[in-house]
């Protein structure tokens, strides 16, 4: 093949002279112009805020955090296992509340509601709670402490789900394997979903988070997928393999995050296997990745049921449960067998 020459002259043949050059230069790691070097618009990394939150010493950090939510004023509202159940602080982390000292079993999920109200699942007292903000309680599903499968009984619920008119989806996932639907009121509708790894199944239903079209995306965990559903209980789609969905929150602009571990068996040759990893990841709710990060695991010791927290470093989780995001992109996980929660906030600058 005969090369083509270019005249000396020819302002093509300069300007590759010039972007060949730019390139040597950013090779070399200097900066050729800012068109060459202009910030990747596209947020991939998060670096921890370690002095997050500021926690005053008369308030326990003793417990897992497994429920985590943003008020309207960018306050991060989180529920753990603990002495202080209920703890509220401002995104720049200062204190602003605590509550609920004694009045919950086994503290799970928290969420919001258009309303700014407080609801909480108590799967070891197998109920769900709507209280206000400074902790009165509003409304009870379930009955306290007796478990069981009909209308008026959960059998360890993990999660709710709020819509903007108040009807109220309850994944009642640790004993039974189903999604019940409520009245504002808390009048039992009906309840979809059998124990089941087919579609519009469930093997255990853990989270649970509704989109601004009403459409239903509940983290089925330990099969490994998220599964969609309209509010009547049809099943309409799932995303599977992609990760084991711990926890789920949804922005306003309708964006999906979930925290999780990479896909396994989660009981497999008679055991449960241990996860590896931490991710983090951004769907949209037609099911594209928009965004994934991987979170470092930590070391707690063997016994997770008095895990040593002090080798934790900031950054690190074990047993990422839930996440949530504010108005200005930054994130906040909460873990529990790491019992802490953390702000990551993003690098828009390389």
């Amino acid at each position: 093949m005969t090369a083509m020459h270019l005249p000396r002259s020819s302002s093509f043949h300069v300007a590759c002279i010039q972007a060949l050059f730019a390139c040597v230069l950013l090779c070399a790691g200097q900066p050729a112009s800012a068109q060459v070097v202009a910030d990747d618009p596209v947020v991939t990394e998060y670096d921890v805020v370690p002095t997050w939150p500021k926690r005053p010493e008369n308030v326990s950090g003793k417990g897992w955090v497994s429920g985590l939510a943003i008020d309207k004023e960018d306050r991060v509202w989180f529920f753990r296992k603990g002495p202080d159940p209920v703890q509220v602080y401002t995104a720049d982390g200062e204190f602003v509340r605590t509550w609920g000292k004694g009045m919950f079993t086994n503290p799970h999920q928290l969420r919001i509601d258009h309303e700014g109200n407080v609801w909480v699942a108590d799967f070891g007292a197998h109920i769900v709670q709507k209280f206000d903000q400074e902790g009165k309680v509003l409304l009870t599903l379930g009955t306290r402490d007796v478990k069981g499968e009909d209308a008026t009984h959960f059998n360890m619920p993990t999660d709710m789900a709020i819509t903007p008119t108040g009807e109220i989806f309850v994944t009642d996932g640790y004993g039974n394997r189903r999604v019940v639907h409520f009245t504002p009121e808390g009048k039992f509708i009906k309840t979809f979903g059998t124990a089941g790894p087919g579609p519009g199944q469930f093997v255990m239903p853990h989270a649970i988070v509704i989109d601004s079209k009403g459409t239903l995306f509940v983290a089925d965990r330990n099969s490994g997928r998220i599964q969609l559903f309209n509010q009547e209980g049809k099943f309409l789609d799932q995303w599977s393999n992609v990760l084991m969905p711990w926890g789920l929150s949804i922005t306003k602009d309708d964006q999906l995050w979930v925290c999780g571990s990479s896909p396994h068996w989660w009981f497999r040759h008679g055991k449960y296997p241990e996860y590896k990893d931490q991710i983090l990841m951004r769907f949209t709710t037609t099911g594209r990745i928009t965004q994934s990060w991987v979170l470092p695991l930590g070391d707690i010791g063997t016994n997770k049921d008095v895990p040593d927290t002090s080798k934790l470093k900031p950054g690190e989780t074990v047993g990422a449960h839930c996440i949530a995001q504010d108005s200005k992109g930054n994130l906040y996980v909460g873990d529990i067998y790491g019992e802490r929660a953390q702000k990551f906030v993003p690098i828009s600058k390389r």
